[in-house]
């Protein structure tokens, strides 16, 4: 469903290639500066690159750019928040056709409903990165690009994360990049896995 092929960013990010069917994940590591977060970008055609990409058998130049970035959804480690309020935040058809499947995320994700009604600035570091992610699933996209999402949860939140992006893997026939520096959480998911190495400078 999702392929890709000799994608990179000259003397940044050499070209990489892969192809993922629905629910499978690629889990990709690499050293500091290997280029794994330009990559989930370069996916999310957040930053010039070469090569091609595919969804559903569409190339990527078929999409105009904010379809395709609400497809190919870029989840990056640090969350951002542009309004006072948590529910500011929420695309409103979820909050008014689909209350259930976000209630059910918050509960999933050990949430309460009550957080919604919370100001971001009395979020902690942990509950902005869950509540980020069902926000961006909200929006009901169909590749994931997951940069370390779990790097400030507790070993049992994150265990609840992992098993609620498989679940919408499977519910929303999706698939998922997932960039993490952990060797377990990469035994748990990966489907296929890809290592990153740093360009030599020439």
């Amino acid at each position: 469903m999702f392929r890709v092929e000799e994608l990179g960013i000259s003397s940044l990010l050499a070209p990489v290639s892969f192809a993922l069917a629905e629910q499978e994940i690629l889990m990709v590591s690499g050293v500091s500066g290997s280029g794994k977060s330009l990559l989930l970008r370069a996916l999310a055609d957040l930053e010039p690159h070469s090569g091609q990409a595919w969804l559903n058998l569409e190339e990527q130049a078929a999409f105009p750019s904010p379809v395709w970035r609400r497809r190919v959804m870029w989840f990056p480690a640090e969350t951002a928040w542009w309004e006072d309020a948590v529910l500011a935040h929420y695309p409103q058809a979820a909050i008014e056709n689909d209350q259930a499947w976000l209630l059910s995320g918050l509960s999933a994700l050990g949430l309460s409903k009550s957080i919604l009604k919370q100001a971001v600035t009395a979020l902690s570091s942990g509950e902005k990165q869950r509540l980020a992610l069902l926000r961006g699933l909200a929006f009901r996209p169909k590749v994931l690009l997951l940069d370390e999402v779990t790097a400030n949860l507790e070993p049992n939140t994150t265990l609840a994360v992992e098993a609620l992006v498989q679940r919408y893997l499977a519910e929303a026939g999706g698939c998922a990049v997932w960039v993490s520096h952990d060797p377990a959480q990469a035994e748990r998911l990966a489907s296929r896995q890809l290592t990153l190495s740093k360009i030599s400078a020439s």
